[in-house]
C-alpha cells in the first residue's frame, strides 16, 4: 500500500477553481475585483536630473475624457472611460466584456518639488505624458571639491 502525502492547500485551490467555473457557468466570466468604475490605470514615474515624467496608459479614451491637477506635492489624473453598453448597442448579445470602464483617480505622490508653472501634458496612442519640470532648488547639485 503506498502513502499518499496529503496537502490541504492543493485540495482548498481545487476547490477555489470549482467554484469559480460554477459562477462563470452562471454568471459568464468577468476578471476578478473588476466592476465597472474599480479600475486604475497603469503608470509609470521616471525621474531624470530635470524633470519627472509620469506615463499613463489610457488607450481608447479621448484627452477630452481626462483631467491633470496639481495638488500640494501630489499629481493627481481622473478620468473616465465610458462603456459600450448603450443604446447603440442595445440589440446586440456581448459575450464577454474584459476590458475595464468607468471612472478613475491616480494620486501619485511626487517625489521632488516641481515648478507647476511649467508642467506639460501629451497624450498621443493611448499614452497621457506628464512632464513636471523640477525646482531648481530640487535638481541636483554639483559641488566642487577643493585640494588643500
Amino acid at each position: 500500500m503506498a502513502l499518499i502525502r496529503w496537502e490541504p492547500f492543493h485540495e482548498l485551490e481545487t476547490m477555489r477553481h470549482q467554484m469559480d467555473r460554477l459562477m462563470e457557468s452562471f454568471w459568464g466570466r468577468q476578471p476578478l475585483g473588476i466592476t465597472e468604475g474599480a479600475w486604475s490605470p497603469a503608470c509609470d514615474i521616471i525621474e531624470n536630473k530635470d524633470e519627472i515624467l509620469v506615463k499613463v496608459e489610457v488607450p481608447g479614451m479621448n484627452e477630452k475624457d481626462l483631467i491633470v491637477n496639481l495638488s500640494g506635492d501630489n499629481l493627481i489624473i481622473k478620468g473616465e472611460r465610458k462603456s459600450e453598453k448603450d443604446e447603440k448597442n442595445k440589440d446586440k448579445s456581448i459575450h464577454r466584456i474584459e476590458r475595464w470602464y468607468g471612472s478613475f483617480q491616480r494620486v501619485l505622490p511626487l517625489p521632488v518639488s516641481v515648478d507647476a508653472s511649467k508642467i506639460k501634458a501629451d497624450y498621443k496612442k493611448g499614452v497621457l505624458e506628464v512632464h513636471l519640470p523640477k525646482k531648481p532648488e530640487a535638481k541636483p547639485k554639483e559641488i566642487p571639491i577643493t585640494l588643500k
